[in-house]
């Protein structure tokens, strides 16, 4: 079961583990998600950080005989662990990893204890002018959430304030971090339950928007070795996914880490390491360890693209993408299921 069908990279996760000779069960809240219609089978499930979200995923679980879930999403990560209660292999990170990469200032806190490198980071309400220089600038975030939202470039103290009162959050709910300029990389590390890791593999980020759209594999020994300390320090387990930028002295330094699959893993997949399809293996028990075995210089190109099935298959699944009415919004999936589009 693969979740977050909506988001853009979902869909070729989805045609690629079916590819690999997998039943594939797409769920998503939105009805107008396209991993929906090319899965084996499409449910709507209610939003990830609802009391809802866990009994409904219990129950697809159940009726659809999931063996293992891809949750792809972080308002889902800390609820959906709790299918692993039921014998289905949940592939995340261990929970105590999963909560401390959800708060990024307890993230900070706990890496630059363990002597990896971060920027130099505080809560919005401790913020001291004095604290360290900030000629490069600074980042304002949310303490948790993702996609780059509600991220914002400060270019002086002087204007910190004002972008902490425009946030509409509490001062002590954002963080703020001096801003490391150099190239900034996502690396997706490959681990499973016995803390072994199997394969580092960094992406150099050439554009990024909410979600990194161009990237080239790059293979940066300082950023492997920060992101196999991390694995050590922290002990995952499980797939996370390291943000990272170099400084002035070609320095990793860490300042995101994703507990779940990367956006990009579909590139790790294309330089040589099957990440998902991979780890999905060993879950179930029928797959071997991966080798870290991959291709430099290997470019994403993040685009639009179109797929074509069948009528009989895209209405199969019993909703549909387009409103009930026109003009009217469609309901909570988890009260209403859509219509369906046959007999439209």
């Amino acid at each position: 079961m693969v979740t977050t069908a909506g988001s853009a990279p979902t869909p070729g996760t989805i045609l690629h583990l079916r590819s690999r000779g997998y039943r594939v069960v797409a769920t998503d809240v939105d009805p107008a998600a396209p991993g929906l219609y090319l899965a084996d089978r499409g449910h709507l499930v209610p939003p990830g950080d609802s009391e809802a979200f866990l009994p409904r995923m219990r129950a697809l679980c159940a009726e659809e005989g999931a063996a293992a879930v891809v949750p792809l999403v972080d308002e889902e990560l800390l609820h959906v662990g709790g299918l692993a209660e039921d014998g289905v292999a949940v592939l995340l990170p261990l929970p105590g990893f999963v909560a401390t990469c959800l708060d990024k200032y307890r993230l900070m806190r706990e890496l630059d204890a363990a002597g990896i490198g971060v920027p130099r980071t505080r809560l919005a309400s401790e913020w001291p002018t004095d604290t360290f220089d900030a000629a490069r600038g600074l980042v304002v975030k949310p303490r948790s959430g993702r996609g780059s939202r509600g991220v914002r470039f400060v270019d002086s103290v002087g204007d910190l304030a004002r972008v902490v009162a425009e946030s509409g959050l509490p001062a002590d709910e954002l963080i703020v971090q001096e801003r490391i300029t150099g190239p900034e990389y996502t690396v997706s590390v490959v681990v499973w339950r016995d803390g072994g890791v199997q394969a580092v593999v960094p992406k150099e980020v050439v554009l990024k928007q909410g979600v990194t759209k161009y990237a080239v594999t790059r293979r940066n020994e300082a950023v492997i070795e920060t992101c196999r300390a991390v694995q050590e320090s922290l002990r995952a387990d499980g797939p996370f996914n390291v943000q990272l930028s170099l400084d002035g002295d070609g320095a990793p330094r860490v300042f995101e880490i994703n507990p779940r699959f990367s956006s990009t893993s579909a590139l790790t997949t294309a330089a040589g390491v099957d990440e998902i399809a991979g780890l999905v293996g060993q879950a179930v028990g029928s797959g071997p360890r991966l080798a870290d075995d991959w291709r430099e210089g290997v470019a994403m190109v993040r685009h639009w693209t179109d797929d074509f099935i069948d009528e009989e298959q895209f209405t199969s699944h019993g909703i549909s993408p387009a409103p009930a009415t026109v003009g009217v919004p469609v309901r909570d999936p988890a009260l209403a299921p859509a219509t369906p589009l046959a007999g439209r």
